[in-house]
């Protein structure tokens, strides 16, 4: 076992699942390009309510399930992957149920086109089982550019889709079918990456193994959707779709580059971290490399938003600018944390990220609430202060622990 973190390998990983997501942004962006130029705002706000619904929904898949198979021991492996297969069959298909009955009732309330939106989401639940068992074991036997790959050409094609179908179908459904469309591709390429059947003669592991660390993971996993999807379930109802559909543009292009990181660092992360011996000063170093390496990128970011943003949205959404170039710099806080809450999960310790996601989350929320009636920069600008002021105190906390810092940044040894 490593003594501290592989940089050399963790970077390597990191940078495969950052030009995955490179891949998902450029494709996205011919998406957010698409969808401005030919879809109202109005529909792209139905659309937005929707997307954010089922990602709160499709939180409660991250579970700690798949962890559980990365960090066992080979004696448990097998028993555990039993288990695993079953938990997820059960969660998917609850979740999947779940989600069309909500949409029902959404179209028995009135809202027929959010509620039809909401229940052809859930069907991609449908092809999600059959695959994760195999995803965990890859991402336990280090295979992570191949995971990277996957998903990274899943969601592309999806985007290509996307474009394809808005030229010739100018409805909100066209960001819900290429999902669909494409679930079968992943399912496909990740049994072959890492092919996989039970093994009858291991006994399957106790489930109280994954509720116990699996309760905590769950709760952070949909606290943190929450965080990413509650404000815009804020905006719809104070607001209105219309407003909404601003609102969404404004961030997924602001917070485009943070979310695409911190989705790469929650994967590539966390195998790491769990196969090296020190893992405090693992998570420091990794910390401080990932802060380095953002924090020009960001600037650049923001810098340049007034010349991209209208170039490619197009004139109708120069509006939109201001708030672009600040929710750019939520990248360095949501990365940092990210890292400190790997850590945290390693170390048997999710519980306290979730306390930290739920404050924020908490925070967060009354701020759009505070700040709506002042426009969308208001929310922009609220949104990077209490973020950088709530995460950078936690990370500070966790990464001075019972270490010198300086020793972090001025130590020499090679790793």
């Amino acid at each position: 076992m490593p003594h501290t973190l592989q940089i050399g390998a963790f970077i390597s990983d990191l940078m495969a699942f950052g030009a995955s997501e490179l891949v998902c942004k450029a494709t996205r962006l011919l998406v957010v390009i698409a969808i401005s130029r030919h879809l109202s705002v109005e529909s792209v706000g139905y659309a937005a309510a929707a997307l954010s619904l089922g990602e709160i929904i499709k939180a409660l898949t991250e579970n700690g399930v798949a962890q559980q198979i990365i960090r066992a021991s080979a004696e448990k492996r097998d028993g555990r992957c039993r288990t695993a297969h079953g938990l997820f069959w059960n969660i998917c298909m609850t979740l999947c149920f779940l989600q069309v009955l909500m949409g029902g009732t959404l179209c028995w309330l009135g809202h027929d086109i959010l509620g039809l939106l909401l229940a052809a989401l859930a069907l991609e639940y449908l092809f999600m089982p059959a695959g994760l068992v195999h995803a965990a074991l890859a991402m336990r036997e280090g295979k992570l550019k191949q995971v990277a790959a996957i998903s990274g050409g899943q969601i592309a094609c999806a985007n290509l889709l996307t474009v394809a179908l808005v030229l010739v179908w100018a409805s909100p459904f066209v960001l819900i079918a290429p999902r669909l469309l494409t679930a079968p591709m992943w399912l496909i390429a990740m049994r072959r990456l890492r092919p996989w059947r039970p093994n009858r003669a291991a006994p399957p592991a106790k489930a109280a193994e994954f509720l116990s660390f699996g309760v905590s993971v769950t709760g952070v996993e949909l606290v943190k959707a929450l965080r990413l999807h509650a404000d815009k379930m804020v905006v719809g109802l104070l607001l209105g779709p219309e407003i909404l559909g601003l609102y969404f543009m404004a961030f997924n292009a602001g917070l485009s580059l943070a979310t695409s990181l911190c989705a790469a660092l929650n994967i590539v992360l966390f195998p790491h971290l769990s196969i090296t011996e020190n893992t405090h000063t693992a998570m420091r170093r990794a910390f401080l490399s990932v802060l380095f390496f953002l924090s020009p990128i960001v600037a650049m970011q923001a810098y340049f938003a007034p010349l991209y943003v209208p170039r490619l949205l197009g004139a109708d959404w120069t509006e939109i600018v201001p708030a672009v170039s600040i929710l750019c710099f939520a990248a360095l806080p949501l990365a940092g944390w990210s890292v400190v809450a790997a850590h945290l999960r390693v170390t048997g310790r999710p519980q306290a990220e979730l306390g930290v996601t739920l404050f924020l989350l908490t925070a967060l929320t009354l701020g759009t609430v505070l700040t709506a009636p002042y426009g969308l920069s208001a929310m922009a600008f609220g949104y990077v202060t209490i973020t950088t002021v709530l995460l950078a105190a936690t990370c500070l906390f966790y990464i001075c622990q019972s270490a010198d810092f300086s020793q972090v940044i001025f130590s020499t040894r090679k790793v």
